[in-house]
């Protein structure tokens, strides 16, 4: 993992609000339920134990995640002050032909949600706007062909 890791602000904090609810409420809550199923009796065929254990080690590796991710983040400011080309944390507002505007926020791939206007500066449509500037059109190679996006503004 050697590539850099690309956080907003806003997607730090929130990471940073998930991984005190893990270490705090959440590790707590699997604790009460191992022992609970401890107190069961027979592990080997107690199903509660195995899935409280499961669970566990599904936290545990968010939280490394989440530890490993804040850590080794670069926080992006909005757009870093450059509202003449297009970089990570910019947020472009685009046409494609005869359908409406839409907003994107360049993100980086751990914060992406599309359906929320948050795309990964890897993706296609992100990759495509890298560098340029409003007014121009893109050419941007989708899995559904090619579309073409004219840059109306950058903010």
């Amino acid at each position: 993992m050697n590539e850099p890791i690309y956080l907003t602000a806003e997607g730090a904090a929130r990471m940073k609000a998930e991984l005190e609810k893990l270490v705090g409420t959440a590790r707590e809550e699997l604790a009460r339920r191992l022992r609970v199923a401890i107190q069961q009796g027979d592990l080997s065929e107690n199903a509660d134990y195995h899935k409280a254990k499961e669970d566990q080690a599904f936290l545990e590796g968010r939280i490394q995640e989440l530890e490993y991710l804040l850590k080794n983040a670069t926080i992006i400011a909005e757009n870093n002050g450059n509202k003449e080309e297009i970089d990570i944390g910019a947020r472009v507002t685009v046409q494609e032909e005869d359908f409406d505007p839409e907003t994107y926020h360049l993100v980086g791939p751990k914060e992406a949600d599309p359906r929320n206007g948050r795309i990964s500066y890897e993706s296609p449509i992100g990759q495509a706007l890298l560098g340029r500037r409003a007014g121009e059109k893109v050419s941007v190679q989708t899995p559904g062909g090619t579309i073409y996006l004219f840059i109306l503004s950058i903010e």
